[in-house]
């Protein structure tokens, strides 16, 4: 059982990942794969409102799903988003990536071969990699026009079957130590993490949740 306190400081860390950008249409919607099918309906919704006129699903096996799927994450989003009425020649798939760098890097060389020219995109990720996936993509597109969104879900929640509290909490404290060491490596651009939200970090890895953090 994950208790009160842990969840009162996940809330911190939640708050600062997701950014809430205002959305305006673009020449494309990137979703970037992951364990939450969420996403998949999340960047088919921004499809049906006519957001932009196409989208391009990110994503291999990573880390969580490779242990839990055997279907690419962007072939399963694609099947989702056809499901709920996105056109299948509305959509483009890159399934090699298995992190937030290649989702980037591998779509761009997708883009290249298909000889299509994007300017503007609106990168749907979970509500907790909003941030981080903003940060990583300025690194590698910095000339491109972004918005970043997820799906509408408040923290409380959240958590489903597949993806417990813990599991949660583990994956905010992975992506804020990434969003404080990876400008350094040159993954990222920098962001300020506040000292609020830096404590609520230390306060939760000294709680044991260290999963996802860098060794």
């Amino acid at each position: 059982m994950v208790l009160p306190e842990a969840i009162r400081l996940a809330k911190i860390l939640w708050d600062y990942h997701r950014m809430d950008q205002p959305l305006q249409k673009a020449d494309c919607i990137l979703a970037l794969g992951t364990q939450d099918t969420r996403v998949a309906e999340r960047a088919a919704e921004l499809y049906l409102q006519g957001y932009a006129p196409w989208i391009v699903f990110s994503g291999g096996l990573g880390k969580i799903t490779k242990d839990i799927w055997t279907v690419p994450e962007a072939d399963r989003f694609a099947a989702i988003a056809i499901s709920l009425g996105v056109p299948e020649h509305a959509i483009l798939i890159e399934n090699k990536s298995t992190n937030t760098g290649e989702n980037i890097l591998f779509t761009q060389q997708l883009l290249q071969q298909k000889q299509l020219q994007v300017n503007s995109f609106i990168v749907v990720q979970k509500p907790y990699m909003e941030r981080r996936s903003f940060a990583t993509f300025k690194v590698h597109w910095p000339d491109k026009k972004l918005m970043v969104t997820s799906p509408a879900v408040p923290f409380e929640d959240y958590p489903t079957k597949d993806i417990p509290m813990e599991l949660l909490i583990n994956s905010l404290t992975g992506d804020l130590q990434r969003i404080k060491e990876y400008p350094a490596k040159g993954f990222q651009i920098y962001q300020e993490i506040p000292a609020e939200v830096w404590d609520a970090y230390e306060h939760l890895c000294s709680m044991g949740f260290t999963r996802f953090l860098i060794k």
